[in-house]
């Protein structure tokens, strides 16, 4: 009789670690949709295998899956960081979201159930108890979640694929939109809008309402990136001289 300490069978080794690494992916990439670690910060490989119990190699094996998804960067000698998508890209997924949602629409006006009508109309009514209670950071989950159910809804598995990898790219730029209270009621009253275009079964109607959204959360972006830029740039003006700006002689 063999021991209990005979070496695994590789195939049952090969899927511990596969499912280890998943587990640690998993954690990673919740944790940066959760804003635990900001754009542009660095992922430490020895920290969070310590964090989270485990080998180096799960860890190592979770980044490479992660920079696949689009949500860090390997740097060559620097290491792996929290990727900061860049203003023109996040504009690009803004636009391919909008085609994907407004078919989205059209597809929900036509075959919604009564059932997943309730349950939509659910998530608007709790989006709508968060702006209430001021609770920016459960109105971001509930607006994650509102969206991803009607792509899911849809039933399109490749498009619900894409779309969700989309939205995790996206995730950090959508905080930010909705991290200025003021514009939580507005948003809240457009996913109520959407609800309605569909449950009026017209395809237009909830094509063109989804569609509209994603263009006001985009124009929402570039501005307040443009906000954000005029922030950045009257600071470095005022705190430290422009190295490459020539001195002025007396008049």
């Amino acid at each position: 009789m063999q021991g209990m300490n005979a070496a695994l069978h590789p195939t049952i080794a090969l899927l511990q670690s596969s499912s280890l690494t998943t587990v640690v992916q998993q954690e990673i990439e919740r944790a940066i949709l959760a804003g635990e670690y900001a754009p542009g910060s660095k992922l430490i490989e020895a920290t969070l295998a310590e964090k989270m119990g485990v080998s180096r190699g799960p860890v190592r094996e979770a980044f490479r899956m992660l920079e696949e998804a689009g949500l860090v960067r390997n740097e060559k000698n620097r290491g792996v960081f929290v990727r900061d998508i860049p203003i023109d890209e996040a504009v690009e997924i803004f636009d391919l979201r909008a085609a994907m949602d407004e078919l989205v629409g059209r597809q929900l006006a036509r075959n919604i159930t009564p059932a997943q009508l309730k349950e939509i109309k659910g998530l608007v009514d709790a989006m709508e108890r968060a702006v209430k209670a001021e609770d920016a950071y459960n109105y971001h989950l509930l607006n994650l979640r509102f969206h991803d159910r009607l792509v899911e809804m849809a039933g399109n598995r490749k498009l619900t694929a894409i779309y969700r990898k989309l939205i995790k790219e996206l995730s950090l730029f959508r905080r930010l939109n909705l991290a200025d209270g003021w514009l939580l009621p507005i948003s809240a009253s457009e996913h109520r809008q959407i609800v309605k275009a569909i449950a009026s079964g017209d395809a237009d109607a909830a094509g063109r309402a989804l569609f509209d959204h994603v263009m006001e959360s985009k124009e929402r972006t570039i501005e307040n990136d443009l906000r954000r830029q005029a922030r950045l740039g009257a600071g470095a003006s005022s705190d430290t001289p422009d190295p490459e700006r020539p001195k002025r002689g007396k008049h």
